[in-house]
């Protein structure tokens, strides 16, 4: 049962963050708001739901390793599983500024989180601080004509509102049930074979929400769309970080296991950096890199146990 629950609640997730975006999509186009502004919000909130929920849920149910792992894995997945499956499918060409400056809020936001995990505990103080640095970096995107996250509105939403309503309603209801068998079938899982609690949050639930970034960057892939494929990954890893960990924080206090701080933290920030690197200094993230961010996934994965 502890796999059909987290089998089910993989498809609740899966499905539930994509009725969630194209109905908040299909809303927001409706009321006339620019697709930028949308690109920058709905799109970014609708594909982090998954972890939103799921992190909240654990910390609330006092799993607090499954409410950070969930994150941090989240972003580790992002940029070394995700872009590399994405870069392996088709080389990412990177052109603009935008994309490059978002990966160094990217990287800077990751930093800004090691002074909190060496705290040991994440409060409401310091969740309030987070999403203030998101308001702030929505803001400053917006007006400085981020593109970015924009490419990634073009989407199928329904063009009538009741029906976009009626997606949103039932992908928040699959996303909620989702979160709730996924945990709970992690957490049994974990203690069942020993395992724990954190390297589940870490692999199985972080890799689990962040479904709708691995399907998103690989249709762009596939449609050669380099851009969309990777601010997908950059966007989502900064909501992660500011939004989804500040409103966990917020909502109630999680403490931090000290091997974030000295493990899965360091290499979640090195991942972050290689990226801006690459970015910065290459116009190709080819084959070859892709290769290498996947077997250093791998090795990460074996690492991490």
């Amino acid at each position: 049962m502890d796999y059909i629950y987290i089998l089910g609640g993989l498809i609740g997730l899966f499905f539930g963050g994509e009725l969630l975006v194209r109905g908040s999509v299909g809303i927001a186009q409706r009321m006339a708001i620019p697709p930028l502004l949308i690109g920058l919000t709905v799109v970014g909130f609708g594909t982090s739901t998954p972890e939103l929920l799921v992190s909240v849920d654990a910390a609330l149910h006092g799993v607090p390793d499954i409410a950070i792992g969930n994150i941090v894995g989240s972003n580790i997945a992002n940029v070394l599983l995700i872009i590399g499956l994405s870069a392996l499918v088709w080389p990412i060409r990177v052109t603009g500024a935008t994309l490059r400056r978002d990966t160094v809020v990217m990287v800077m936001a990751a930093l800004v989180l090691v002074p909190i995990f060496a705290r040991g505990e994440m409060g409401r103080v310091m969740g309030m601080m987070l999403i203030a640095g998101l308001v702030f970096y929505l803001i400053w995107a917006y007006r400085q004509s981020a593109g970015a996250l924009i490419e990634a509105v073009d989407l199928q939403a329904p063009r009538s509102v009741s029906i976009s309503i009626f997606w949103v309603i039932a992908g928040l209801i699959a996303l909620m049930f989702g979160a709730r068998l996924l945990v709970d079938g992690a957490v049994s899982v974990a203690r069942g074979f020993g395992i724990s609690e954190a390297f589940i949050g870490l692999t199985i639930v972080a890799v689990g929400t962040s479904l709708p970034e691995l399907a998103t960057s690989l249709i762009a892939a596939f449609r050669r769309q380099s851009e969309i494929a990777i601010g997908n990954v950059v966007g989502s890893n900064i909501f992660n970080i500011l939004g989804i960990l500040g409103v966990t924080a917020v909502i109630t206090p999680v403490p931090v296991a000290s091997r974030f701080l000295t493990f899965d933290l360091p290499v979640m920030i090195g991942a972050s950096i290689l990226l801006t690197l690459l970015l910065l200094t290459r116009p190709v993230i080819g084959r070859g890199t892709a290769v290498f961010f996947l077997v250093s996934y791998l090795l990460y994965v074996w690492m991490a146990q």
